[in-house]
C-alpha cells in the first residue's frame, strides 16, 4: 500500500512538473531588451524653461520606453537658458549641453517642442529641415504655429536604433544650431 502511494504521489508529481518543461523558450524575459538606459540631465540653467525641458523628457520617455530622461543624478546632459537661438552640442550619444535660446521663443515657437527637439539631437538626431510640423527634427523650419511635440515613427526608430548600442557613442558628437536659414 504505501507503494502504491509513493508512486501515485510520483506521478502527480511529474504531472505537475511536465507543463513547466513545456512552457516555450520565448516566454523567458530577455534581460538586455528590456533594459532601459537612464540619461539625467540638469535643468536647473534653464531658467523660465525648466518645466518645457520636463516636458520635452515626458515627451521622449513616452515615445521610447528603452530610455528614461529623468532630472538629478548624475546629470551627462546639460540646459541652459541664453538670448539667442536654441542649439545643442552633443559630446557622445547622451551626453551634451542645451542651450535653450529665448529668440524662438520671442518669435512664437513652442517652449515644448523645443525642448524635445534639442534633446533629439542629444538623442542622437540630427536637424531634418522639412519644414513639416509632424517632423520633430524640422525644428523651426515648421515655423512658429507649429506646436507639436510628438516624434514621428522614423524619429522614435532612429533613437531606438541608436540606442541598441551598434553604433560608438562617441560618433554622435555634433554641434546643431537652429539659427533659421535665409530665405531668398
Amino acid at each position: 500500500m504505501a507503494a502504491r502511494k509513493v508512486r501515485l504521489l510520483l506521478a502527480g508529481m511529474a504531472a505537475l512538473l511536465i507543463p513547466l518543461g513545456a512552457v516555450p523558450a520565448t516566454a523567458s524575459a530577455d534581460p538586455v531588451s528590456e533594459q532601459v538606459r537612464t540619461i539625467y540631465y540638469d535643468a536647473t540653467g534653464a531658467e523660465e524653461f525648466q518645466d518645457a525641458v520636463d516636458a520635452g523628457a515626458a515627451v521622449w520617455n513616452e515615445a521610447v520606453p528603452s530610455i528614461k530622461l529623468e532630472k538629478g543624478g548624475e546629470a551627462t546632459i546639460e540646459i541652459v537658458a541664453d538670448d539667442g537661438w536654441p542649439r545643442a552640442q552633443t559630446i557622445e550619444l547622451g551626453v551634451g549641453t542645451i542651450w535653450f535660446g529665448r529668440q524662438a521663443v520671442t518669435e512664437g515657437h513652442d517652449t515644448t517642442r523645443i525642448a524635445a527637439h534639442e534633446l533629439g539631437h542629444i538623442l542622437g538626431l540630427p536637424d531634418d529641415r522639412t519644414g513639416l510640423c509632424e517632423d520633430l527634427m524640422s525644428g523651426a523650419s515648421a515655423g512658429p504655429e507649429c506646436k507639436n511635440p510628438q516624434p514621428n515613427a522614423a524619429e522614435i526608430a532612429q533613437v531606438e536604433e541608436n540606442f541598441a548600442g551598434t553604433r560608438d557613442a562617441a560618433s554622435f558628437r555634433g554641434t546643431f544650431d537652429e539659427t533659421p536659414l535665409a530665405v531668398g
